[in-house]
């Protein structure tokens, strides 16, 4: 039985000890990231999460992974959301209107009637306004990382076409978890009903709700427009989906790592904008074929005059009157 020496020992303890400091510095430890999504595996978020991962699984040279979990498997928006913020999920896909609930800031990307065009928005969030608002997150227990498109959301339902304001009275809609979305939809008089997004199936086949409100990829996906019958293009609110991750799951990364998330993040926001735009038409066609009856002929200006108190509560905050006027400017 060989016998060692005291400074035998000592030197392999310390050639140990350095090479755990030397994994821990370069980041050379592996890990799964956990990434939650609400949306079916096909959806453009979701095809967007798992090609991010893939760039992050690349250029970490294999050390980290990302899992995502689709369809609600970790549970609704607003569940898992808290989950992330207390660093039980690492990455979270969501839409600004419900997570405004928690940062304040998102709330100026889901005012009704805010942008002008689809190319707006994308111009406010590929610029500084974007770039500020996802630095916003940090004091929230999150990190945004990208915006992902999301269009515009309508109203739809199974009981008559709506052309004006009054056809929206006593009408019994469902929106998300978001105290803006029900003061938008009770300001057009109509009576928000707040249910998680799993939920908007049931409540329109049991007439538990006359209608929803969101883009045309979520209302044909989710088999909402096999109840609902009648898509009028409010266009009300263009709020974007965003992807966040864990102050938890971020502080666990190093410098370089975390610019190697970032960086994967903002390609994959690109790659999702693609596939949405290819989802986005062939949803309204499939809607169309079907006989969903699409209303245009709308008179729009009552619906953004009955905005007008949301507009006025939301500017008693100095900072986010100040946003609303900037994403005006945008050209």
């Amino acid at each position: 039985m060989p016998v060692y020496r005291r400074a035998d020992l000592s030197r392999t303890i310390k050639l140990v000890v350095a090479l755990c400091l030397t994994a821990v510095s370069t980041g050379v430890f592996a890990r799964e990231f956990r990434a939650a999504d609400t949306q079916n595996e096909d959806y453009p978020t979701v095809q967007a999460l798992g090609y991010m991962g893939s760039l992050v699984s690349e250029r970490s040279g294999g050390r980290h992974q990302i899992k995502v979990f689709h369809s609600r498997q970790l549970g609704e928006e607003k569940e898992t959301l808290e989950q992330t913020r207390v660093g039980a999920i690492d990455l979270n896909r969501t839409n600004v209107a419900l997570i405004g609930t928690m940062v304040p800031s998102m709330n100026v990307l889901a005012m009704p009637f805010l942008f002008r065009s689809i190319e707006h928005l994308q111009k406010v969030l590929d610029g500084p306004i974007g770039s500020e608002l996802l630095n916003s997150f940090e004091p929230y227990g999150f990190v945004g990382l990208a915006f992902y498109d999301s269009g515009a959301r309508s109203i739809y339902n199974s009981v008559r076409p709506i052309r004006s304001i009054d056809d929206l009275k006593g009408m019994r809609l469902r929106v998300q978890q978001s105290e803006q979305m029900s003061a938008t939809i009770r300001a057009l008089g109509a009576e928000p009903v707040e249910l998680p997004y799993g939920q908007v199936l049931t409540g329109l086949s049991t007439k538990l709700i006359d209608g929803a409100e969101n883009n045309w990829p979520s209302f044909v996906t989710t088999d909402h427009y096999k109840f609902a019958g009648f898509y009028t293009l409010t266009e009300h609110t263009m709020s974007p989906e965003v992807l966040v991750m864990s102050q938890k799951a971020w502080s666990s990364l190093t410098p370089q790592d975390q610019k190697i998330f970032r960086e994967a993040a903002l390609r994959s926001s690109r790659f999702m904008r693609e596939k949405w735009r290819d989802l986005e038409e062939h949803s309204r066609k499939q809607a169309e074929d079907a006989g969903v009856r699409i209303i245009t002929d709308i008179d729009r200006k009552p619906f953004e005059a009955a905005m007008a108190g949301i507009y006025a509560k939301a500017q008693r905050d100095p900072a986010m009157a100040g946003l609303i006027e900037r994403i005006r400017k945008v050209e």
